[in-house]
């Protein structure tokens, strides 16, 4: 088995079929379909399904895709770790992280990492549940992992990061009064705009009504956080948000309250035991 042909058949989970697979790898569909037919042929059986309109991983294929990903992130840290020694700086440092962790803390983390390390490509992956930036880390998808330091992440290693709070945006000419806090009991009273249960602004909202006894009186949930802050600069309903994105709506007209109690939240970096390439590990070492 050959580091080409795992790189190939990764390509083709990723994109869904050859054709795209071998154009974003920029070989030849030929030779890139050659090449996982020995790979198959090696392993004794079909990764995947061929269809009219591209592929789906057969058992065999499904059960190959996470250590593929681990040997391959293994031996980019591997190049990683001799490129240091030697000098020779570069990398790239794959992290992921919920949406809301993405805003605040990681981006203003990732330009002070990115001052001291220009030439470190990145990637940020941000599914919106918790359990899924767990599972990537976890299974070698991504090297670090940015999650709500409410959720488990089994035997990851992490460190807790400073908490972050968490605003209340208003439309614009909504009628609560003059001033920049907002009870809890007034916060559950509010027609809500939402993520879906399992995300982090969601799970502040159900907290806050959680401890009152009350239900929240969401009026959209949408797991498109782009629309948010179109739907509450729309009237439809407020918004719990963090302090970036809440601020940003506020040139446009809308209100940005604190709660009080101030909504608190604090993110978790994790990352596998054992050893990080020289990006990840910059970028752990600035985070402490």
């Amino acid at each position: 088995m050959e580091r080409r042909q795992l790189e190939y058949f990764i390509a083709v989970v990723e994109h869904g079929g050859f054709t795209p697979a071998a154009a974003a790898l920029h070989v030849s569909q030929p030779a890139l379909s050659h090449s996982i037919r020995a790979l198959e042929r090696e392993l004794g059986g079909s990764l995947f399904h061929r269809l009219p309109h591209g592929v789906t991983l057969t058992a065999a294929g499904e059960a190959l895709v996470p250590p593929a990903q681990q040997v391959l992130r293994d031996l980019v840290t591997a190049r990683s770790l001799v490129r240091d020694v030697l000098g020779l700086g570069g990398g790239r440092l794959d992290i992921v992280s919920q949406t809301t962790l993405s805003v605040d803390p990681l981006a203003g983390m990732l330009g002070r990492f990115r001052r001291v390390h220009p030439r470190v490509s990145v990637r940020v992956t941000d599914p919106e549940r918790g359990s899924a930036v767990v599972h990537m880390v976890g299974a070698g998808e991504c090297e670090l992992g940015l999650v709500d330091a409410s959720v488990p992440s089994g035997d990851l290693s992490g460190m807790d990061l400073p908490e972050h709070e968490m605003h209340v945006v208003l439309p614009p000419d909504h009628p609560h009064p003059a001033g920049d806090t907002i009870t809890a009991r007034e916060l559950s009273g509010l027609d809500l705009i939402v993520t879906p249960p399992g995300t982090e602004t969601r799970a502040a909202v159900d907290e806050v009504c959680a401890a009152l006894g009350v239900e929240p009186r969401i009026v959209v949930e949408t797991a498109h956080r782009a629309m948010i802050l179109p739907l509450v600069l729309a009237g439809v309903g407020a918004s719990v948000l963090p302090t970036a994105m809440a601020s940003g709506a506020v040139p446009h007209g809308a209100r940005m309250v604190s709660a009080r109690p101030r909504l608190l939240r604090r993110g978790r970096l994790v990352w596998r035991q054992g050893p990080l390439s020289p990006a990840a590990r910059a970028f752990v070492d600035m985070a402490v």
